[in-house]
Order: structure tokens, then C-alpha cells, then sequence
């Protein structure tokens, strides 16, 4: 088993019967689901697999969680709590605003390399797994009770923070949460679909050689077009909390 980071990434706990970050074996069903479902994909993924895998059983995968749907939110979550820790870590001490959100965009498209800090994440693999499965987590029929639940908080939170960005280039502008999802969703999709329907979109994505940097250079056209360009007549929104 690979080392417990000192840095403590927060999930909410409803998503989990017991934190497995407090265990040997809550770090090896994180560390091995990750790599299963980077695998087999979320829906050939099992708890049955994953304890064949680990030697264990399903049994002891179910005190930590109650589902895989749930399992793969935690995921998720520890993800997005990860991009706005990287963004706020590479952004501090920049003053140049347009530069904070350069940095954050990158940050979002081209995080996808192992972080020292979480040896037992492979934060490639879950890139991964974010770019493939993340819609899965809230495209679905309970996703307003598990709002309510604030499943969602980590993605919100990230979300948020893109909003701040945008908001010191331009506090006028009616639409930062809008623009702010957008861009996260675009990054991602953007990927997948160079991927795997490259008829679809302008970029490509060659296993050998991976190359985020033009995904990186659309999303800031994306963003600085919106923030800095003129709204048409009448377009205003009320601003809200």
C-alpha cells in the first residue's frame, strides 16, 4: 500500500458509511476502484470485482459504502476538492487576475499527472475516470435529494472559485456561474470527444502524446471573449447569492 498524504482532502461524509482514508483497506478500495473503473468502465465495474481484486470481500466494501453510485460521487468529489487545492496553490502570490484564470484553466484541462501529496490516488487514471463517468453522478433521477444532501458541495466549491476568478476581471459580467460550468464541462468534454468522436470537435488526443495546451487556448478565448466583451442590448441578469 502506497503512503497516507499528509494533506486532507475533505468529502462530504454522507457520501461514505465509514471514511476510507482512516484505513488500510478504506485506501485500498479508493486506490483499486480507481483503477478498476479506469478499466472496466463504471458500468461493468462491481463491488464484487473490486473485492476479488483486493483480496477482500464485498461485505467489507459495503461498511464504507452503501453503492458504487455513491462511491464513484466520492471520487469525484476528492477530484474536484483537488483541482480547486491545485488552482489555489499555483495561483497564490499571482496578482494578475487574467493570469490566475490562465493558471486555473490549465489546471482544470491538463491536471492529470500523479501528485506526491496522495500516493495512493492515481490522479491520472481518475483524470480519467472524470473526463469519462463525472455526468453519471447527477445525470440521474435522485439527483435533487442527493443535492439536498450536498453531494454535489466539491463541485460547487470549484465552481465557485472559477466565479471569484472571473469576477476580478469583470464583477459586471451577469453570467460567472454560468461561464464557470460551462468551462469545467467543456474541458472534459472536449477531451472525450477527441478521444473517442474526434468528428465532433477541432482537437485530437493521441494516447502517445497527449496535448491539453489547444483545449487550454479554446477555453481561454472561451472565457475572456465572454468577460470582456461588450453584452448585447438589454441582456442583464439580477445577480444572485
Amino acid at each position: 500500500m502506497k503512503g497516507f498524504a499528509s494533506i486532507k482532502i475533505k468529502i462530504n461524509q454522507k457520501l461514505y458509511l465509514k471514511d476510507p482514508e482512516q484505513t488500510e483497506l478504506g485506501r485500498n478500495i479508493i486506490q483499486n476502484s480507481i483503477l478498476l473503473i479506469d478499466e472496466l468502465g463504471f458500468e461493468a465495474f462491481t463491488f464484487k470485482k473490486l473485492a476479488t481484486h483486493i483480496h477482500s470481500t464485498e461485505a467489507s466494501i459495503y461498511r464504507y459504502f452503501e453503492n458504487k453510485h455513491n462511491l464513484l460521487v466520492y471520487l469525484t468529489s476528492w477530484y474536484w476538492s483537488w483541482l480547486e487545492y491545485q488552482i489555489d496553490y499555483q495561483i497564490h502570490n499571482i496578482e494578475d487576475p487574467k493570469r490566475c484564470i490562465e493558471i486555473a484553466l490549465s489546471v482544470i484541462t491538463d491536471i492529470n499527472q500523479q501528485d506526491d501529496a496522495f500516493e495512493y490516488i492515481n490522479e491520472a487514471a481518475l483524470h480519467r475516470i472524470v473526463v469519462a463517468e463525472s455526468l453519471k453522478t447527477y445525470h440521474t433521477k435522485s439527483v435533487d435529494e442527493e443535492n439536498k444532501d450536498d453531494f454535489f458541495r466539491s463541485y460547487k466549491s470549484l465552481c465557485n472559485k472559477l466565479v471569484e476568478l472571473f469576477e476580478q476581471v469583470n464583477p459586471e459580467y451577469p453570467f460567472a456561474k454560468a461561464l464557470s460550468s460551462t468551462v469545467i464541462e467543456s474541458a472534459h468534454q472536449q477531451i472525450f470527444l477527441a478521444s473517442h468522436l474526434p468528428r465532433l470537435t477541432d482537437f485530437s488526443m493521441h494516447d502517445s502524446a497527449q496535448d491539453y495546451a489547444p483545449i487550454t487556448q479554446y477555453l481561454e478565448h472561451l472565457v475572456f471573449t465572454q468577460l470582456l466583451s461588450p453584452l448585447p442590448e438589454g441582456c442583464h441578469l439580477k445577480k444572485t447569492d
